[in-house]
């Protein structure tokens, strides 16, 4: 009698995939929450340390504009500049922004998770407001190059 799990040629989920998709998860979440909770959310970072605790990364954001306006731009720079600098610390990184999405007629949530192997992981989550807050569309794959183990 075989006692090997069937995988119906699904290669099985890799250590790596494991981390990317709960650190992905985790910044998405959030993300979605900051949404529910306050209409919005300025980019931040979720980490996977090396001893396996995760982590949300934030920076403050700088001065607005005479409009008002804080530069989310210059905000996602300096989050991808701080974990570059304690990338040695991590095993996965996530980052997330939120979005214009003009083919979707909607802004949306972009997370991308990057694993210190080179793997990468990234999606968008479209989302518009709605009369009891916001609905969310589903997670939609999206494409990422690696950015903070690079060199």
């Amino acid at each position: 009698m075989n006692h090997e799990p069937a995988t119906d040629g699904v290669p099985a989920e890799t250590d790596q995939d494991r981390e990317l998709r709960e650190t992905l998860g985790t910044a998405l979440g959030t993300a979605q929450e900051h949404i529910q909770q306050n209409g919005g959310f300025f980019p931040f970072g979720v980490t996977l340390s090396n001893d396996g605790e995760l982590r949300i990364v934030m920076i403050a954001p700088g001065e607005p504009d005479e409009d008002g306006n804080v530069d989310a731009g210059q905000m996602l720079t300096d989050v991808h500049a701080l974990l570059r600098q304690g990338r040695d610390e991590f095993r996965a990184i996530a980052v997330v922004s939120d979005v214009s999405l003009p083919d979707h007629g909607s802004d949306g949530i972009h997370g991308a998770a990057e694993h210190r192997n080179g793997d990468v992981l990234a999606a968008i989550i479209p989302y518009s407001p709605t009369a009891e807050g916001f609905a969310f569309s589903a997670m939609e794959p999206d494409t990422h190059e690696p950015s903070i183990w690079v060199d």
